[in-house]
């Protein structure tokens, strides 16, 4: 067996493609669902021996995972490897009873729903079908379907988005009182309908988005919620229950551990080599029915890239990094004028120097941490 306890399934279906959106996705096509997963599952066999006995997370996103045909995506699930985490992608109009009962009985652990925002306008903005009443529906259909550990998916900087909008959504959505809640910025996506419809409008208001990131982050912590992560935040303290409410899926990436993706346009970190499969669907499959592995590009990562991936990853946690695990990325020099700025602290532990961002790096971010790249 193989070492590697993270486990990604790229599930491409959708039933409408948003302007923003510039994963790897596919509309419609259900009639190739069924096919679809024959091919993931020829993957899987192909890339067991990658894996170890005991794997920790399985995460299907996509895509909308949950809009594959529910008998393919029942099958699939009763094929992967079992995991103490299984995280299942959703839009909130496809979870209906009978889904969330199929979610549970295959070992589905965690569910993330993409709600984005609460507003009908910001929701026609962003090209999303799922109303404000489709997420409430489906976080309590998911509920009662036994489901305890529910995230959250938000957008900030929609066009037309002001303040007092981003106060009610956030308000909405620490209503519903999830477990996890995940809040992004809204970014133009070279080559998206998004960018040629809105990118100027996103350049105009580019000033104001400090404030909302200031104000997502104030309003959850007050409500409760660790910002564990730049952009994710899970309950803490007596409302967790004693339980780690992280993503751990995604822990594993922001940690720099090992990980294996299935499906098209999936992405791989194994034994010091990145790939990334091709995204087309009919060269995937007709490669895996062939018995074939998957067409993708083959990156090898050596210590330097490794090393400065650890850090620019490991800051954006709230957990500091060892200095010792990325000493060669590291300038000194820089290092030194940042702590006097009040940007990052150093700290030490029995396993030495430590270092992470303050809460005014954090907000800086991306910018702070470049300049701590030699």
């Amino acid at each position: 067996m193989g070492h590697v306890r993270h486990l990604y399934v790229h599930l491409p279906f959708c039933a409408h493609r948003c302007g923003y959106c510039d994963f790897v996705t596919v509309v419609g096509k259900t009639g190739q669902h069924g096919a679809y997963v024959d091919a993931l599952l020829a993957e899987l066999e192909l890339e067991r021996s990658v894996l170890s006995a005991e794997v920790e997370t399985v995460f299907l996103g996509g895509g909308t995972p949950t809009f594959t045909e529910p008998r393919e995506l029942g099958r699939l699930l009763m094929a992967l490897p079992s995991a103490e985490e299984v995280t299942v992608e959703a839009n909130p109009e496809t979870v209906t009873a009978d889904l969330a009962s199929l979610l549970r009985a295959h070992g589905v652990t965690r569910v993330s729903l993409g709600a984005q925002s609460f507003q009908p306008h910001l929701l026609d903005v962003l090209e999303r079908q799922a109303s404000p009443d489709h997420v409430w529906r489906a976080v309590h259909t998911l509920r009662d379907a036994g489901f305890d550990n529910i995230s959250l998916d938000l957008i900030y900087g929609i066009p037309g988005q002001s303040a007092a909008h981003l106060a009610a959504d956030l308000a909405e959505a620490l209503a519903l009182e999830p477990q996890h809640l995940s809040c992004y910025e809204l970014e133009a996506k070279p080559g998206t309908r998004f960018t040629f419809a809105h990118g100027e409008e996103l350049a105009r208001q580019a000033d104001a988005l400090e404030g909302y990131f200031e104000q997502v982050v104030d309003t959850l912590t007050a409500a409760g919620y660790r910002w564990y992560e730049t952009a994710n935040f899970c309950l803490d303290g007596p409302r967790a229950r004693g339980r780690d409410l992280r993503a751990r899926h995604n822990l594993g990436y922001w940690q720099g551990r090992d990980y294996l993706g299935l499906g098209i346009g999936a992405v791989s970190t194994v034994a010091g080599t990145r790939r990334r499969n091709s995204p087309s669907l009919s060269r995937y499959v007709r490669s895996l029915v062939a018995g074939e592995e998957p067409p993708r590009e083959i990156e090898p990562i050596d210590r330097e890239t490794h090393v400065r991936e650890l850090l620019l990853l490991g800051l954006r946690l709230d957990e500091p990094v060892a200095v010792a695990d990325v000493d060669g990325a590291l300038d000194r020099n820089a290092l030194g004028r940042l702590v006097e700025l009040g940007l990052v602290e150093q700290s030490t532990n029995g396993r030495g120097a430590e270092l992470r961002l303050t809460r005014r790096g954090r907000f800086l971010g991306g910018g702070v941490t470049a300049e701590l790249l030699a």
